[in-house]
């Protein structure tokens, strides 16, 4: 037996491989089931103590350079196969993303306050009644509450999603004093159906700002030339008389769109007239809740959807798009 194992190292070591058959036809002789390897080890059982000691460590000797040889050609064959790709040929190509509109938009309309100065601000989209209602001069039982359909997230109705972006401002003025100028961007949440027109989560952008002598004529100012950047110097304003509880006086803003189309009539409802965002002056009682001083200070406040901006910037009829995740839809505003 040792002298047959001899023989098969010897013409292992010798062999050699011109192709891939020859590969399989040694794997057959030598290492599959019924080769010569596997036959070999059953006569060895039957070997006695003594034969075994010494056949044992031949008959290893044999696996091992049997098994050598044939991964030796496996790792050959690899290196070839590496050496055979063609570097120049060109990458699979991989269509480049694009920012979502409602994120171009929302940069559009920072770069136009980042420009006179607000600073943006952010804020955790799960608040407490604090800082989303009762600082906001919207004590416990205020009918404004009303105005706002609230997600409350636990059993305890002090926890909720916040419903607008002011909640981030209280949190910065708890932590800074005026003079202050910020823009707070975010998500909102409110318990709305879902249509073409509305939805139950969506984006806001509220501005602030405090300082002394900060009058309505200010806030007037701003707000025109926010939108004048955003549509153009042509555009038409008006503001009108309305209510928040957290400003007064506070005033809607209307934008002429005008009635060059049946779109522009659905709109508009057959005014031209287009209200765009709110505003006003804030209110002492929330300046006092922030242990701010209302005799020295003064300051207003704005805020807008960015969603319903996007729609009008981009002829949008149906918001549900924006979170349908369309392609066919998305790709149109790659840039």
């Amino acid at each position: 037996m040792e002298e047959k194992i001899n023989k098969y190292i010897n013409d292992i070591n010798t062999l050699t491989f011109s192709n891939a058959q020859d590969v399989d036809e040694f794997y057959k002789k030598y290492l599959s089931k019924r080769g010569v390897l596997n036959d070999l080890f059953s006569q060895f059982k039957n070997l006695s103590p003594v034969e075994k000691k010494k056949t044992g460590k031949l008959l290893n000797e044999l696996k091992t350079t049997a098994l050598t040889k044939f991964k030796s050609y496996k790792i050959g064959e690899e290196q070839v196969k590496k050496k055979s790709i063609d570097l120049t040929l060109p990458g699979n190509y991989q269509s480049a993303g694009g920012h979502h509109p409602l994120s171009q938009v929302k940069r559009q309309i920072i770069e136009i306050f980042e420009k006179v100065g607000f600073k943006i601000t952010t804020g955790p989209e799960i608040e407490d009644d604090w800082h989303n209602f009762s600082a906001l001069n919207m004590p416990k039982n205020h009918p404004a509450r009303d105005m706002q359909d609230t997600f409350f997230i636990t059993l305890d109705p002090d926890i909720l999603l916040r419903t607008h972006t002011s909640s981030i401002q209280i949190r910065y003025l708890e932590n800074n004093t005026p003079p202050v100028r910020i823009i707070s961007p975010g998500r909102v949440f409110r318990k709305e159906d879902i249509s073409a027109r509305s939805h139950c989560l969506f984006h806001q952008i509220e501005g602030l700002y405090i300082d002394e002598n900060v009058t309505f004529s200010d806030l007037k100012k701003m707000i025109t030339y926010f939108l004048k950047s955003l549509f153009g110097e042509k555009l038409k304003t008006r503001f009108r008389p309305s209510f928040f509880p957290f400003t007064e006086p506070s005033a809607e803003v209307d934008i002429y769109w005008g009635l060059n189309s049946d779109t522009d009539y659905k709109i508009t409802k057959g005014t031209g007239w287009l209200e765009i965002m709110g505003c006003g002056m804030i209110d002492p009682n929330v300046l006092e809740n922030l242990k701010i001083d209302s005799t020295k200070f003064s300051g207003y406040a704005f805020g807008l959807g960015i969603e319903r901006i996007t729609m009008l910037l981009h002829q949008i009829e149906d918001l549900r798009l924006f979170f349908e995740n369309d392609l066919r839809f998305l790709k149109q505003f790659r840039i």
